[in-house]
């Protein structure tokens, strides 16, 4: 069964999905990303930093291993003083190279994850502290292709270490025979040279692992046609719902218009289909206005409502048809339609006109 309900997420995960899990604290998250970040930095410090660190070390500690004599302690706080202040200097020359990678590390993590914080991991879960779910995580099958991950990138490390070094064995026993600046400076190269190599492959795993972490991701996160259905449910309203609502909407609408019918000056029709009542108001209105409008049923109603208040009623299918398609209700006749309405308007004036003499 549980084959069957992963078969059946076949949709991809929506936003509001993606938000969820965020919100829990489940995001994409390759370990590899910021091994390859900080393997970077530590190989950046070691080109660049450390001599100039080494250089600065080496200033401090030559009075205490070339010239101990020319430090002068005469009772053991002071000795103290000298090693805690020698101590101190060599933290902070120490504290600038572990702040950088710390922050190459802390920076990769952004760039993956962004700002999130988020309290649900550190939820207690007892589950997790029980030892046999621990053992059946370890031996599970996802335990085991970790392990085996982890030993092939060691066996890689460790090929990829023995191809760089072969080459300077051969160089080991003449560094007895050299001055200690030779021995570091051939012990930096060959370091670098080793960094450098590691970083390269580090960065390969990193990129695949990272594509692997994003796949189970959203794999993991997929959905149902179902579930989709749902959610948009949730989140734009149940259909039926939403109809009735729309129902609800033109039946008010439609009262309102019908109010309006009694005030209006003329009811053009078509004369059966279409009716479209205008009100215009010289002292007030710029142009004629569309207060209601309506087709077969509706237009039946209008008429009938303009029977019973005296409106005019004037018969002129083209007029009627164009008003009904072109203009919404309590909007203004557009300037395409000003002189055919102009028309009617001055007839239905002049015989209201006629009429009151």
């Amino acid at each position: 069964m549980a084959g069957e309900d992963q078969d059946s997420k076949t949709e991809q995960p929506t936003g509001k999905r993606l938000n969820e899990a965020r919100e829990q604290g489940d995001i994409i998250m390759s370990q590899e990303l910021k091994t390859a970040a900080s393997l970077a930095a530590i190989t950046v410090l070691v080109w660049w930093v450390l001599p100039k660190v080494m250089a600065k070390a080496q200033s401090y500690l030559t009075i205490l291993i070339s010239e101990p004599h020319a430090i002068r302690v005469t009772t053991p706080a002071e000795l103290v003083d000298v090693l805690g202040g020698l101590a101190a200097r060599m933290a902070l020359l120490m504290a600038i190279p572990f702040s950088v990678m710390l922050g190459m590390g802390l920076a990769m993590a952004y760039l993956q994850t962004g700002w999130l914080i988020t309290f649900s991991k550190l939820a207690p879960n007892f589950a997790k502290i029980n030892p046999l779910s621990g053992l059946k995580r370890i031996f599970s099958v996802h335990g085991l292709v970790d392990f085996a991950k982890s030993l092939a990138k060691l066996t890689v490390v460790a090929t990829l270490f023995y191809f760089v070094v072969r080459d300077k064995v051969k160089f080991l026993p003449l560094l007895p025979s050299m001055e200690l600046p030779a021995i570091l400076s051939f012990l930096h190269s060959v370091l670098i040279r080793l960094l450098l190599t590691v970083l390269g492959f580090v960065i390969v795993v990193a990129g695949a692992d990272y594509a692997w972490q994003r796949f189970s991701y959203f794999k993991k996160l997929r959905m149902t046609r179902q579930e989709v259905k749902d959610e948009h449910k949730q989140s734009e309203g149940d259909p039926m719902i939403k109809a009735r609502i729309r129902n609800l909407r033109i039946q008010r609408a439609r009262q309102r218009m019908m109010t309006a019918v009694p005030k209006a000056d003329v009811v053009v029709t078509n004369p059966t289909h279409f009716a479209c009542a205008l009100k215009y108001d010289p002292e007030t209105m710029n142009a004629p206005v569309l207060v209601a409008k309506g087709q077969d049923l509706v237009a039946f109603r209008i008429r009938e409502l303009a029977k019973e208040h005296d409106v005019m009623i004037v018969e002129n299918p083209p007029l009627a048809r164009a008003l009904y398609a072109a203009v919404e209700v309590d909007r203004e006749v557009p300037p395409e339609h000003y002189k055919a309405v102009a028309e009617v308007i001055s007839y239905v004036f002049r015989l209201k006109g006629k009429l009151r003499r």
